[in-house]
């Protein structure tokens, strides 16, 4: 892959309970449109021959045989919910082609949590053979990764937090109800965004869709992803009542951005 290109896959662009929800007849959950089933939220970045994933999601498995991930070098997490975090398993198989741990990135809290939650991994005694071998780091500010400036950026989850990510002119922002203003001064002028949008009715811990579209002019988003999106979202018809610019997140989609100075110098 050129240097000077990122690519962005969309893994999941469901939100926790995926879509169609288990047990559930309705008219998107029994859809013959594939951009209506959805996975849980998730997305890999692509540079330089890298690849970084955000989120370990519950349906990481079936993702990466989906896309054909060959590799995963680095994990950005946005926080502990269990839909980011639980399919952190389906490392190993990255380890094995690896043949090393793999860095995962998230704040002091989101660190500290994967280790006592999954203590397993971490501890000493623990069979080698049978856990992911993994390398976590805190993060504060930013910082460069794999020749990609990353800054991680605090949202609002509700009463809760969240990291989002920039990436030269790409930023990623799921599972937030809120963004601070020190936040949406470090987020003007995106190239493409990918923001929560989970339904159109409120919500407590995430953005509604008009909520969404409201953020994204805020922060002049040239392109906005809605993703994290619920069974209440049929693609096909919201899609048409969106403002220009602005489209419904799919799983499998991709889009490739130019990197330059500029971009880089603006982290």
């Amino acid at each position: 892959m050129n240097s000077a290109t990122m690519t962005v896959t969309i893994l999941g662009s469901g939100t926790s309970t995926g879509v169609p929800v288990v047990a559930c007849p309705c008219a998107v959950c029994t859809s013959h449109d594939p951009r209506n089933s959805r996975t849980r939220c998730s997305a890999l970045i692509s540079h330089g021959g890298r690849n970084i994933l955000i989120d370990t999601t519950t349906d990481l498995r079936q993702q990466s045989l989906r896309e054909k991930i060959k590799r995963i070098d680095a994990v950005l997490y946005t926080h502990t919910h269990a839909d980011h975090v639980h399919g952190i398993d389906d490392l190993r198989p990255f380890n094995f082609v690896a043949g090393r741990a793999i860095p995962i990135y998230g704040s002091a809290e989101t660190i500290a949590s994967i280790r006592r939650n999954f203590s397993y991994i971490f501890s000493e005694e623990a069979e080698e053979g049978y856990r992911p071998r993994l390398d976590p780091r805190q993060i504060s500010g930013p910082f460069e990764l794999f020749g990609l400036s990353v800054e991680p950026l605090p949202l609002h989850h509700g009463s809760g937090s969240s990291l989002g990510f920039r990436i030269g002119p790409f930023a990623y922002l799921t599972d937030c109800s809120a963004i601070p203003e020190a936040s949406q001064r470090r987020l003007q002028d995106l190239e493409v965004l990918v923001i929560d949008g989970l339904r159109f009715r409120p919500h407590s811990t995430h953005f509604n869709i008009p909520q969404a579209i409201e953020m994204s002019a805020r922060l002049r988003a040239g392109r906005t992803l809605l993703t994290h999106l619920s069974h209440e979202v049929e693609h096909a018809d919201c899609n048409k009542t969106l403002p220009g610019g602005v489209e419904l997140a799919f799983d499998g989609q991709q889009v490739e951005l130019c990197l330059n100075r500029g971009d880089q110098a603006r982290i």
